[in-house]
């Protein structure tokens, strides 16, 4: 479980196929801090088992399907990824709960500085539209953000600096794939609703 307050974008360095599956090796910093093997770690929103770590690098396996349904296909050497350790129960939740089970992608449509803020339109694929709500939550390659506004599958956040900053945002564009995850709350209410009409 995590909270969607991304805590550092690291920079990939290794992600390749091996004969055990695809390898990625990511250089970071403060996620590292008391860290062991076998840690979860949301890479991008993504739940991923770390699974040893040495001279400021994470390594991870990464299955076919991860890569598959999620923005990791189009992940190279030298891309930033959103990194953020669990939950801790003594910890803050200074976002919402994300699971780290991308739901599905998103390309951005519109991204661009609106005064001092920024904007950013995103098209969910495959039909989630259903999922998002006018001041709801919605995590965005991991970043926990508020839903400002929803036209169908599109859904609209507002963003300050500091966001783009500290995540990978600041090298995203219009064409690009974001990975979703929709709040957790309303998945659950959808399938208590539909349960309850077979």
């Amino acid at each position: 479980m995590f909270t969607g307050i991304v805590e550092e974008a690291g920079q990939v360095v290794i992600f390749e196929q091996t004969p055990a599956g695809w390898h990625l090796a990511i250089a970071a910093d403060c996620v590292l801090s008391g860290l062991v093997e076998g840690d979860s770690i949301a890479v991008n929103g993504c739940c991923l088992t770390v699974t040893r770590f040495a001279a400021g690098r994470l390594h991870f396996d990464v299955l076919e399907e991860t890569k598959r349904l999620t923005n990791f296909s189009t992940l190279a050497v030298g891309a930033p990824v959103n990194l953020e350790r669990s939950l801790r129960f003594d910890g803050k939740v200074g976002g919402h709960f994300v699971t780290g089970h991308i739901d599905g992608l998103g390309v951005i449509e519109v991204f661009e500085q609106r005064g001092a803020d920024y904007y950013l339109k995103v098209r969910a694929q495959g039909g989630g539209g259903h999922y998002l709500i006018h001041k709801g939550s919605i995590a965005i390659d991991g970043i926990s953000l508020t839903v400002a506004e929803v036209a169908g599958d599109s859904l609209v956040v507002w963003l300050i600096p500091h966001t783009l900053a500290v995540t990978n945002l600041r090298v995203k564009k219009p064409g690009d794939l974001v990975n979703l995850e929709f709040d957790l709350l309303g998945k659950y209410v959808e399938k208590l609703l539909t349960v309850g009409r077979t």
